[in-house]
């Protein structure tokens, strides 16, 4: 689980304004460091299929999230595909 320090540093780096917590970008983000550390947890846990689940959850949400910014705005969905390096 991504500790709140870290996820605060997450926002920070990917925030569109002041006070922005919930944007497609942030949300994205935060999305992309706790499937990162599942990732990491599941190369070590070879048989966690609970965790598996919800690794395949949190990325089909983060699927979703990323074809709504490149239905909504194309320039901020390569921004933070670039940002994030989530595309090869």
């Amino acid at each position: 689980m991504i500790r709140k320090d870290e996820k605060t540093v997450v926002i920070e780096a990917n925030r569109t304004h002041e006070n922005d917590t919930g944007s497609p970008e942030v949300q994205i983000a935060i999305l992309t460091a706790r499937i990162n550390e599942l990732t990491e947890h599941l190369k070590v846990h070879i048989h966690d299929n609970h965790s598996r689940r919800g690794l395949y959850k949190m990325i089909g949400k983060r699927r979703k999230l990323l074809d709504y910014l490149m239905a909504k705005d194309i320039e901020r969905y390569r921004a933070i595909i670039a940002k994030l390096g989530i595309r090869k």
